[in-house]
């Protein structure tokens, strides 16, 4: 591998960490939000979010008896998006049974 091809596969490496570690945070107003925070924390410094999205799901987990797949509960994922303006990107907050998983851009 030459020095060149070595330099741009560091180069395309490092963006897309600063892209990923940029995501985990974003500002609402004065805030800077983080996937660390509470969801009463979030609202409190975000408002309600432009939107919602909301799917529940079956957790299944297997009989060892039987071999046969038993409802053991439930998991909900929540999808809310802020809109910032028009400056900036809407963010996605994705929250799984009441916690912050993952913020991302919108794209």
């Amino acid at each position: 591998m030459t020095h060149a091809l070595r330099l741009a596969a560091l180069a395309g490496l490092f963006a897309i960490t600063v892209t990923a570690l940029a995501d985990e945070n974003f500002r609402c107003g004065k805030w800077v939000v983080s996937s660390d925070l509470s969801i009463e924390e979030l609202t409190t410094k975000c408002g309600q979010p432009t939107s919602k999205e909301s799917t529940t799901e079956d957790v299944l987990v297997r009989n060892r008896d039987t071999g046969l797949m038993t409802k053991n509960g439930e998991t909900t994922t929540e999808t809310w998006t802020f809109n910032r303006g028009t400056l900036a990107a809407p963010m996605v907050v994705t929250i799984i049974d009441g916690r912050i998983k993952s913020i991302e851009r919108k794209r």
